[in-house]
């Protein structure tokens, strides 16, 4: 199965040589890294936390994970969990085989991990419906294939983000790359505070962007509750600090926060960025 781009033109340039550029915008952006990485072969981090709103919006903030993603060097597969905004599909669905394509071109699905990971849960379902107008694992690819061509991807939609839920994945993903022996990455596709005042919204986002460098994913989950908190991606952060711990990780770092404020001057009602790495 061909999974054809949903959010091309919307979220992000549609034509490859405009995308290059928006994509080199956002590491030189001021509110970027300001310069681009260099493809470097630590192979330290486990997982990065990065949003995945519009580039103009988000852009710059995700290229900071990236950034050091990249200085980190590419893995064999990335694991991208993301929310499922549509509602459409099962509660935690796998597109399990075939290929995505974006402007850059076409990356597959890495099919014998997808395989194992399904042996491994019980609660992960082989349904593409989920991902075919979803854009929160999309919009990752292309920064990706801006450095890189010959990699592969698990990409995993969670409608149900629940803390046992979060585990159960986080679990069966780490045993599957051990079983395998498989180096990968783990990308936690989140935005956080939606649609709040720049005071209420930066206050919150800080409280669980503390939590998720502290690794610590069950405060996460009690401040979301505690302060009503609109972040829409936490069960894929729960999972990757689960999966990340399992494999190694032993801290989190805070790159960058930012908000729709920051880029439109607009601090009424913004909506939060962050950007982390488990290393």
């Amino acid at each position: 199965m061909i999974r054809k781009p949903a959010v091309a033109g919307l979220f992000y340039d549609d034509e490859p040589a405009s995308l290059k550029k928006r994509i080199e915008w956002c590491f030189q952006h001021k509110l970027g890294p300001g310069e681009m990485p260099s493809m470097g072969e630590k192979h330290q981090l486990k997982g990065i936390v990065a949003p995945h709103a519009g580039y103009i919006y988000s852009g710059p903030i995700a290229a900071h994970s990236y950034y050091k993603l990249v200085e980190d060097g590419f893995p064999e597969t990335f694991i991208i969990l993301c929310p499922n905004h549509t509602g459409t599909g099962s509660a935690v669905s796998l597109m399990s085989e075939g290929e995505w394509q974006t402007p850059l071109g076409s990356v597959m699905i890495d099919e014998e991990f997808s395989k194992n990971l399904i042996s491994n849960s019980n609660i992960i379902d082989t349904d593409p419906q989920s991902h075919l107008q979803e854009h929160s694992c999309e919009v990752h690819l292309p920064f990706l294939q801006y450095f890189q061509s010959d990699f592969k991807i698990v990409p995993l939609s969670m409608w149900m983000q629940d803390e046992e839920t979060s585990q159960e994945i986080g679990i069966s993903i780490a045993k599957t790359a051990k079983n395998l022996d498989k180096r990968i990455m783990i990308i936690a596709s989140t935005d956080f505070t939606h649609y709040q005042p720049q005071e209420t919204a930066s206050y919150n986002d800080h409280l669980l962007l503390e939590d998720i460098a502290q690794l610590n994913e069950l405060d996460m989950y009690n401040h979301i509750r505690q302060y009503n908190i609109s972040m829409c991606g936490y069960g894929p952060v729960a999972a990757t600090i689960i999966a990340s711990k399992k494999l190694g990780a032993k801290q989190g770092d805070i790159l960058k926060y930012a908000t729709t404020g920051d880029i439109t001057g607009d601090y009424s009602s913004v909506v939060g960025y962050g950007s982390l790495i488990f290393k």
